[in-house]
């Protein structure tokens, strides 16, 4: 069986991925992660995604919630479930729903349902967006506004481009049976990647939890890190790169 490999190298800058700059501030040519020791995971072929029956997969933002009844509430509520009450995430919460300042009319909600129940969700953003001082978690981050997530998160100039998203809030419900957790993680990445691309991407951008590499070779994601490891609420996570281009 031909397994994936985990290697440290110098690194290159994937085919497709946008110009990039390190966050010391120098310049250069795309390929200028190249100088950076990071590690990486070989890509195997996308994982084919199974039939998910009767799930549904919802894309909501603030035009359109009214034509979905209570969808966005239960999704909120769920997330509540998972980073409050689950994870003791120290966030947003009101009328027993998480929430934060980057839930705004340019994110786009990606819900995944079945008869009624959340079973999965992410939020998009541009890294374009801005809503007063903030614009995206991980460049605000960086640029120090965001207590908690430290401001070298990203060994690169947190990117303002059409062309990049931001994901975040991506969770599969507890309540998810094991034997379906990888259909349902497939199917959320698979949405996640199309709504993204319909919108102009062809890179996402997130925090992902540390052990990225492993559900990583599951989903048969291409990922590059682009950030160290940090802890933050007692989860060790680390910020990649996801090229969804065609």
């Amino acid at each position: 069986m031909d397994r994936p490999l985990r290697f440290k190298q110098t690194y290159p800058v994937p085919e497709g991925f946008p110009e990039l700059t390190p966050a010391n501030g120098t310049s250069g040519a795309p390929s200028s992660l190249a100088r950076l020791e990071i590690f990486a995971v070989k890509s195997s072929p996308p994982t084919p995604r199974g039939d998910i029956g009767n799930i549904r997969a919802t894309t909501l933002n603030f035009r359109n919630i009214y034509e979905h009844g209570t969808l966005l509430a239960k999704y909120l509520e769920t997330r509540k479930s998972i980073f409050i009450d689950q994870l003791k995430w120290q966030v947003g919460e009101a009328d027993g729903m998480e929430f934060d300042q980057y839930d705004t009319p340019a994110c786009r909600w990606v819900v995944l349902h079945e008869f009624g129940e959340v079973l999965g969700g992410v939020r998009l953003l541009p890294t374009t967006a801005k809503c007063g001082i903030y614009s995206y978690m991980l460049r605000d981050a960086q640029r120090g506004l965001l207590k908690g997530i430290p401001s070298d998160v990203l060994f690169i100039d947190a990117p303002v481009k059409h062309s990049v998203w931001e994901a975040s809030r991506f969770f599969v419900a507890k309540d998810v049976a094991s034997s379906r957790r990888l259909l349902v993680q497939q199917e959320l990445f698979h949405q996640m990647a199309t709504v993204a691309m319909d919108g102009g991407a062809t890179s996402i951008l997130g925090i992902v939890p540390s052990v990225w590499a492993r559900w990583s070779r599951r989903l048969g994601v291409n990922a590059s890190p682009v950030g160290a490891k940090f802890s933050i609420d007692g989860t060790v996570s680390q910020s990649v790169l996801f090229n969804i281009h065609k």
